[in-house]
């Protein structure tokens, strides 16, 4: 079933391609969004507009969104550029995640995902879940990249769950933030849930739910800094959240308030933010076990011309 999205288009956006603008607020990929903009499916203050058309930060977008992939039953395994296993045995797969893939179908998602991809592998994943989440245990946002674990099997899933909500897993990331944080190195303990006003953000708010981050700056740049994270919570952008509400957000997160002009200097079209470390205990072998991901070409080339 079709799903209708209404919402302004955000200031961080004004200027972009209305392709590029439908793509990047409900992670379509370009091919998509510009499809649904050709079949009327997309309307900006009423009315059709061209793909390749400026939008205005503010104007009124309305979007028709196509049945999630799940929707039509079990997902069929579909190879995914850049998804490469880093790991695996009977209960776990270890991949490290490229740009541009859903962790698993949504509502409104037609690009690639990991479930499809770690099938398309040769592994099966525990039936464990939801049809369209079958061995997810943790998820990666679309636009960043890096480790992530999925269970082979129910011991697996079961106790990996448990470890992610017990805060035993260590999750560490990277990000490259504009600006200096003050202190340079501190803890964000601020409650994340809905944003109260765009549907597609999340935002600090009282209501929401218990959020730490914990970040250590490790290189300064004239214009931002390469952070070094670790979550003690896990929701939903939650990084990119509390980045931006201490007015440093991730360079590229033009979602939530990042400067266009930096991100074109550095040829970025997505937030840096890289999870290059997961650790946690084997759910079969009770060991500890961790693993890493080196940079994308993308991240690397911008800390590179951050670096001069």
């Amino acid at each position: 079933m079709s799903q209708q999205r209404s919402l302004p288009v955000p200031d961080g956006l004004d200027g972009t391609r209305l392709d590029q603008t439908v793509s990047r607020l409900f992670g379509l990929s370009r091919t998509v969004a510009a499809d649904l903009i050709e079949q009327g499916d997309v309307l900006v203050d009423g009315a059709a507009r061209a793909k390749s058309e400026k939008v205005s930060g503010g104007a009124w977008l309305e979007v028709t969104l196509p049945p999630p992939p799940g929707a039509a039953g079990p997902e069929e395994p579909v190879e995914v550029e850049g998804l490469s296993v880093i790991h695996a045995d009977d209960d776990i797969v270890v991949i490290d995640k490229p740009v541009g893939v859903a962790a698993h179908p949504s509502p409104g998602w037609s690009g690639p995902t990991v479930t499809a991809g770690v099938a398309a592998l040769g592994h099966r994943l525990t039936s464990h879940g939801p049809d369209e989440r079958q061995g997810i245990v943790h998820r990666l946002d679309v636009g960043t990249t890096g480790i992530m674990v999925l269970a082979k099997s129910e011991r697996a899933y079961s106790a990996l769950k448990r470890a992610f909500k017990e805060r035993t897993v260590e999750k560490r990331y990277r990000a490259i933030v504009q600006g200096h944080p003050d202190p340079l190195r501190g803890t964000i303990d601020a409650p994340i849930g809905r944003h109260p006003h765009h549907d597609y953000k999340w935002a600090v708010t009282a209501a929401g739910k218990p959020s730490v981050t914990h970040y250590d700056t490790l290189e300064a740049f004239p214009a931002a800094s390469l952070v070094d994270i670790k979550l003690e919570t896990g929701r939903t952008h939650q990084i990119r959240v509390h980045f931006s509400t201490l007015r440093h957000p991730c360079v590229g997160d033009l979602t939530y308030g990042a400067d266009p002009t930096l991100a074109a200097k550095l040829d970025l079209t997505r937030q840096w933010l890289h999870a290059y470390s997961l650790a946690f205990e084997h759910p079969d072998s009770g060991q500890w076990v961790e693993f890493h991901s080196d940079y994308p070409e993308d991240l690397a080339h911008a800390l590179s011309v951050l670096r001069g």
